[in-house]
């Protein structure tokens, strides 16, 4: 009985590893197929979806019902808060997921009518406005921002108030501004960013601490993710 049986044994035995064989090699290409291709950091529609260009504009105003805030210090109310600001920056790199996206910031506007102050003889905001353009913001799939002024100069910033006194203008300056990025919202936020009063007069406080949050960043009508 061992004697008939062990053959066939063998017989499978040799079958399978030759089965084996021919299938193994045969998966390989079957994974590989399914691996998703390489994503860019910033993508509109959804995390993983159409990859944003180089070239293309990117714009958010403040996240509805916020505003832009510019205190004199970074647990104070005191200071400047406006309503209406926007930003626009354009791509120039979009790497592959995970890294860091680069941008060009074109444009940082604050709409002087949706602005207040709560500052003791200020009667008014004129204006407020950011020197130095462009800068470079750089967005990184951990959601790291940061925005940098070109090499010798900085983020600076004046702050036109309408005083008892007559106008004055209050310039501030920061070596850069550092955010987060999130995907909840497609937002973009600056939490007390450290100013210093570079001239002005005794009503421009000596720091200002600049909050806001933008949202939701789009490519034209899609939202934009980081991934």
């Amino acid at each position: 009985m061992r004697t008939r049986t062990a053959p066939r044994t063998r017989q499978f035995l040799t079958l399978t590893a030759a089965v084996a064989a021919l299938t193994l090699p045969a998966a390989v290409p079957a994974v590989a197929g399914t691996a998703v291709a390489d994503t860019p950091v910033l993508t509109t529609g959804a995390t993983g979806g159409t990859p944003v260009a180089v070239g293309d504009v990117l714009t958010a105003a403040l996240a509805s019902g916020t505003a832009a805030t510019f205190h004199s210090s970074a647990t104070g109310s005191s200071g400047v808060s406006c309503t209406s600001s926007q930003f626009t920056v354009a791509v120039t790199d979009n790497p592959t997921a995970p890294g860091t996206a680069t941008e060009t910031l074109t444009a940082h506007t604050f709409d002087s009518g949706s602005c207040t102050s709560n500052v003791t003889g200020v009667l008014g905001v004129n204006g407020i406005t950011v020197h130095n353009l462009p800068y470079t913001t750089t967005v990184s799939s951990d959601g790291a921002v940061a925005v940098t002024p070109p090499s010798g100069s900085t983020v600076r910033t004046t702050v036109a108030l309408r005083t008892l006194l007559g106008s004055i203008n209050c310039v501030y300056e920061a070596p850069r501004l550092t955010g987060t990025a999130s995907n909840d919202g497609n937002s973009i936020a600056f939490t007390d960013q450290r100013f210093t009063k570079v001239s002005g007069s005794g009503l421009c406080f000596a720091n200002g601490y600049f909050t806001a949050t933008y949202a939701p960043v789009t490519d034209g009508t899609e939202a934009v993710y980081v991934n």
